[in-house]
């Protein structure tokens, strides 16, 4: 069982009042399998959507594996996150064709519109924003992934009814 020693068991109750099941299920699941660390990571994100602080410590801890690379992989690849998402997540484009076509100018306007910069969620947990490096529709760019949905040819004009719609009906 993962939770047996007194000190760690103390340092995850006493770091966040949460449901600690999916963690112990995941390192129990890939403790001893190659590529454990993004495995783990994967689970906990789709689960969270986000990596919890403290529990990549119980992570750290339990694959032996030292804190300073878990913390590598989860700030390398962009689809972790350490912060508590917004309900809704904004993604803006920022690969070599959106960026080419006005994407820094879309990012721009999301942040004016939501009054927050990249990387931080509104104050009422709604939105949040962030970049991604490519989402693969170049064909359409600029574009913005909101939610699970894909917008392409985006430009700042649109920016406020997009957020307008998914404040007022979660599309």
């Amino acid at each position: 069982m993962l939770f047996r020693g007194r000190f760690l068991y103390s340092t995850i109750m006493a770091a966040e009042t949460r449901d600690t099941g999916i963690l112990e299920t995941s390192i129990n699941r890939w403790k001893d399998k190659p590529g454990n660390l993004l495995m783990i990571l994967k689970e906990i994100q789709e689960a969270l959507g986000y990596i919890p602080r403290d529990y990549a410590l119980t992570i750290s801890e339990h694959t032996e594996q030292p804190l300073a690379r878990v913390y590598e992989a989860v700030t390398f690849y962009s689809y972790f996150d350490l912060e508590k998402p917004g309900k809704v997540r904004i993604a803006v484009c920022t690969g070599t064709t959106c960026f080419l076509n006005g994407a820094g100018h879309i990012l721009k306007e999301f942040q004016n519109q939501l009054n927050i910069r990249e990387g931080d969620t509104t104050g009422d947990g709604q939105f949040h924003l962030a970049t991604l490096r490519c989402i693969g529709c170049c064909g359409i760019a600029p574009a913005v992934m909101i939610g699970k949905k894909v917008y392409g040819h985006m430009t700042p004009s649109r920016v406020s009814t997009l957020i307008h719609e998914w404040r007022n009906n979660g599309l």
